[in-house]
């Protein structure tokens, strides 16, 4: 049984790096929703806003969030749980380039862009972002929402908490726990285990005010 049709929810950057990876997989792609129409480099069809996509059976899609985030990972998760709530599932969406070990469990929706690597038995959970030429070794688990940004290096055996942002180009040494709706800010080096609901930043990576 071949691949469902999908609809993609969001027109911004991270949307046309997931156009491109799903016109590599020949996915049908039947439109995007938005709240306005706007200009779509790939052609692809204004479907409305995200409301068009209940006129389709959960059973006859795959829906792609595609909205990214910057530092805050609050409306990604909103738009995926609100339509898992109604019933419809979340493409796994992965560039061929990327190296992940076949004992690498990942959750629904997870997005895995060009040049990435996963090394053995890391998890990554529902509706993450691991972003191009990102490096994650072996046994590390990351939960729901969160957003590893381009270029960020994850050492073996780490943990990190349900929406959390890591910053472009980051480092984190093995073992290292991060909590929940952390912000580790971009190119920061992460020595110590981090709280939930902090923002960290340089170089070794320090806490500073919101």
């Amino acid at each position: 049984m071949g691949l469902k049709p999908v609809i993609i929810i969001g027109n911004g950057g991270h949307a046309r790096v997931l156009v491109d990876i799903l016109l590599l997989q020949k996915r049908e792609i039947i439109g995007y929703t938005a709240p306005t129409e706007e200009n779509n480099r790939y052609n692809v069809t204004y479907l409305g806003k995200d409301e068009e996509i209940l006129k389709y059976h959960p059973q006859e899609i795959e829906l792609v969030n595609a909205l990214g985030s910057v530092s805050n990972t609050k409306l990604r998760a909103n738009i995926f749980n609100i339509f898992k709530s109604k019933g419809y599932k979340f493409s796994t969406t992965i560039h061929p380039s990327a190296i992940i070990s076949d004992t690498v469990i990942l959750g629904e929706g997870v997005q895995i862009m060009a040049g990435v690597v996963i090394q053995p038995f890391a998890k990554i959970d529902d509706n993450t972002i691991v972003n191009t030429s990102t490096c994650i070794d072996h046994d590390c688990f990351i939960d729901k929402h969160c957003h590893i940004a381009p270029g960020c290096v994850l050492s073996g055996g780490i943990k990190i908490g349900e929406s959390t942002h890591i910053g472009t180009g980051a480092k984190i040494i093995q073992n290292i726990s991060i909590g929940k709706n952390v912000l580790v800010g971009a190119g920061s080096l992460v020595l110590r285990d981090i709280g939930d609901n902090k923002k960290v930043y340089g170089s070794p990576a320090k806490e500073v005010s919101k």
